[in-house]
């Protein structure tokens, strides 16, 4: 079974065997977590992208699937990347976003991570409300069959930290 755990922070300096990043669908890199990935990760994980992109993903990644790549100079062995939805009055998009969580565990377990660390995806510039994320994101990675031991969600401030900590029914830990 599955540990979710939460901490507050940059996702960016968490050691886990995976991050996944909250990826635009260009897989070059953009803004938030996505640019913070391609920052601290170096040319490497710009370079993996590319090569995606001139095979497999030529059009881009489709939101709510995910593909890995070298995490480069970040403290993990891998990169998860996937493209969340944007959220939208007027459409129900959460299986989208579910989907980008059981893909994420899927790529993990394809490549024998024990480890993943979840930003809050979509809740950025994407502007998913909050509290449905944290639904979501913690009622998908609890009920997705995995080998992942812990699925960490990395929450940048003390809102979405204390979000994700009342949907998991108490406490985190600090991060």
């Amino acid at each position: 079974m599955t540990t979710v755990t939460l901490v507050q922070g940059d996702i960016t300096r968490q050691h886990a065997d995976a991050l996944v990043n909250a990826a635009n669908s260009s897989l070059l890199g953009g803004g938030g977590v996505d640019g913070a990935i391609h920052r601290r990760g170096g040319p490497a994980v710009l370079a993996a992208c590319r090569a995606l992109r001139a095979s497999r993903y030529g059009k881009g990644l489709p939101t709510g699937q995910a593909v890995a790549t070298t995490a480069g100079d970040l403290d993990a062995r891998w990169v998860i990347h996937t493209v969340g939805p944007v959220w939208s009055p007027t459409e129900d998009r959460s299986h989208l976003l579910a989907s980008c969580y059981r893909e994420s565990l899927r790529a993990a377990d394809g490549l024998g991570a024990r480890t993943v660390a979840f930003p809050a995806l979509s809740t950025g510039v994407y502007r998913w409300p909050m509290e449905d994320a944290a639904r979501i994101a913690i009622a998908t990675v609890r009920a997705t069959p995995t080998t992942v031991e812990e699925a960490r969600f990395v929450l940048f401030d003390t809102h979405a930290y204390e979000t994700f900590a009342r949907e998991l029914g108490g406490p985190g830990r600090p991060g």
